[in-house]
């Protein structure tokens, strides 16, 4: 009599490249809409007089271009294939893509002052208070940015790993394959 022991299916390469679509559908959301305030606030802030200079609503400038509109739109196509990938290397591309947009909404406002003669590209705030200048700077650039970070880090995070329920789902589509269960070397042809 032949005695087998089942032993846990290990994915392949293929299983394990594949991810779930709803793995990064929150994070890729939240990218989403964090790149969408990104690329527009500069200009409906000033409507609402939260604003840079010029604080002029709908006034095209190419620090608004380079500081907010390219890393906003980088922000939105970041979450947008986290939204809708399944397979883990083109997840990894969105949330490095978001992260670095991310960086550079943080670092872009004061690394511009080296090309523009120590003006930064996107200006100043122009609110008359410490607390809306501050406001402005968080909400434009700093606070924006490290957000944004934030949730592509952790969208790196979580593709980076085969989870438990990526495992369960390599072993139910197993099962559903195989009719027979799987040996080890050490069982294989051993006689009771």
């Amino acid at each position: 009599m032949t005695t087998t022991t089942l032993t846990r299916h290990h994915p392949t390469v293929a299983e394990r490249m594949h991810v779930p679509r709803s793995r990064g559908a929150f994070t890729g959301f939240l990218l989403i809409v964090l790149g969408v305030w990104g690329g527009l606030v500069p200009f409906l802030g000033p409507v609402f007089g939260y604003a840079f200079t010029p604080d002029n609503a709908w006034d095209y400038t190419n620090g608004r271009l380079l500081l907010e509109v390219l890393p906003g739109a980088a922000a939105v196509l970041g979450g947008l294939v986290l939204l809708g990938t399944a397979s883990r290397p083109v997840a990894h591309l969105g949330a490095w893509l978001a992260t670095l947009a991310g960086v550079w909404f943080v670092v872009g406002r004061p690394l511009s002052a080296l090309t523009n003669d120590g003006v930064p590209l996107a200006g100043h705030p122009a609110a008359a208070t410490v607390t809306g200048t501050v406001a402005e700077a968080i909400g434009f650039f700093y606070g924006l940015g490290a957000v944004i970070i934030l949730l592509g880090a952790y969208a790196l995070g979580r593709m980076s790993v085969v989870g438990y329920r990526d495992v369960k789902l390599f072993d139910e589509t197993d099962v559903a394959d195989d009719t027979e269960p799987h040996e080890t070397e050490a069982h294989r042809g051993a006689v009771d």
